[in-house]
């Protein structure tokens, strides 16, 4: 674990770099996140951000599929919002920790 600062806010991080504190993001955060993954956020990225921390704090497992039956987007366009690792990066830009299914 390590400290680094994010949209202003030191913040503990893990090894790969997500939020070890799932309750200190904001919308401010996720947009620096995903400028460093080269992701611009638009408000269908939010609806899927949201989702994760939704089912997140629900305790439940997230996988790219259960997202692309959300109703929300599609797996399609899950990897058009999150290329290079749909899972991985939009967890990482929703301040959740690194789903179990992601390497």
């Amino acid at each position: 674990m390590s400290v680094k600062t994010i949209a202003g806010v030191e913040l503990k991080v893990s090894v790969d770099g997500y939020l070890e504190d799932m309750t200190q993001w904001n919308e401010e955060i996720a947009k620096e996140i995903a400028t460093e993954l080269g992701i611009e956020l638009t408000p269908k990225h939010f609806e899927v951000l949201n989702y994760l921390r939704v089912k997140t704090i629900a305790k439940e497992n997230l996988t790219i599929r259960g997202v692309g039956k959300s109703g929300i987007v599609d797996i399609k366009e899950l990897y058009v919002l999150f290329p290079k690792g749909p899972l991985k990066f939009s967890s990482k830009i929703a301040g959740i920790p690194k789903p179990t299914s992601c390497i």
